[in-house]
């Protein structure tokens, strides 16, 4: 019986948090052929000016606590290294979407021993030096980084993770409301759609790494570096939760994945190679 309330009620939360959201394709395609529709929350509930602006001063935050630390861009070589990588991947986010080229983009260095980096919305990237000392990173395989943390920020991941989540405590809300539902149904529920919210955090992470792939190609970057740095990253990890109860695919999942779509952008790193 409670099984069964747990799943008329699972299907009446997703059901709401599809209602709430609108349907929008935030990016083009491209050879890729990314073209899944996101659900995002109306403009005027969350809108993707208020998630820069946010991120923005986020980021600034980072910057400056860093500046005053000395561990901003102190490691010159590989500030240079990120800078170069940048430029030559920022012009062909337009393949994407027209307006990210005139983001106020920003490429920064932090000496930290974490394996991390991201590209914040609007543009704001930070690579951690830990990233690449400690995988002994070719300029390939930062591209192949670099492109996939870009793609999330042209895609809109952060902005749609927000929306999931604010339908997903709307529809909770009206459940408790309702007064049908008691507390250990909820407790149950909130879990249950946490497990299904993590397809879609999947869905996210391999759209990144498709347009990621992509886009270091088109910069003159060899694709099959992403394999290479998959394989560090592997390793690097050890042990790893199964991909379904993880917001990323397994590592084996996302290799395969890249080797298959990999010969769709082979031909755009050639031609990108002879134009250098």
């Amino acid at each position: 019986m409670v099984l069964n309330k747990l799943a008329v009620s699972s299907a009446v939360v997703v059901a709401l948090m599809t209602a709430a959201c609108q349907s929008v394709n935030t990016t083009s395609g491209g050879a890729i052929g990314v073209e899944r529709s996101q659900n995002m929350a109306p403009s005027w509930l969350l809108s993707e000016k208020q998630v820069e602006i946010s991120a923005a001063e986020s980021y600034a935050k980072e910057v400056a606590k860093a500046r005053q630390e000395n561990r901003l861009n102190t490691d010159t070589r590989n500030a240079q290294r990120i800078n170069t990588i940048a430029k030559r991947l920022i012009p062909h986010t337009a393949t994407f979407r027209q307006d990210a080229v005139g983001w106020q983009w920003e490429v920064n260095l932090e000496t930290r021993d974490e394996l991390n980096a991201y590209c914040a919305p609007g543009g704001k990237i930070m690579f951690f030096t830990g990233i690449i000392n400690r995988l002994s990173l070719t300029d390939d395989e930062i591209a192949a980084i670099m492109g996939h943390e870009m793609a999330h920020a042209l895609r809109e991941h952060g902005r749609e993770a927000m929306s999931r989540e604010m339908a997903k405590q709307m529809g909770m809300n009206v459940l408790a409301m309702s007064g049908k539902v008691g507390g250990q149904t909820m407790q149950l529920l909130d879990q249950g759609t946490g497990v299904f919210l993590l397809k879609y955090s999947r869905e996210n992470e391999t759209e990144a790494d498709r347009i990621g792939l992509e886009l270091m190609a088109r910069g003159g970057y060899d694709p099959t570096a992403a394999i290479s740095l998959w394989r560090k990253m592997a390793a690097a990890s050890g042990g790893e939760p199964p991909a379904w109860l993880s917001t990323h695919p397994s590592n084996q999942g996302r290799q395969k994945d890249l080797s298959d779509k990999i010969p769709l952008v082979m031909p755009l790193y050639q031609q990108a190679k002879k134009g250098r």
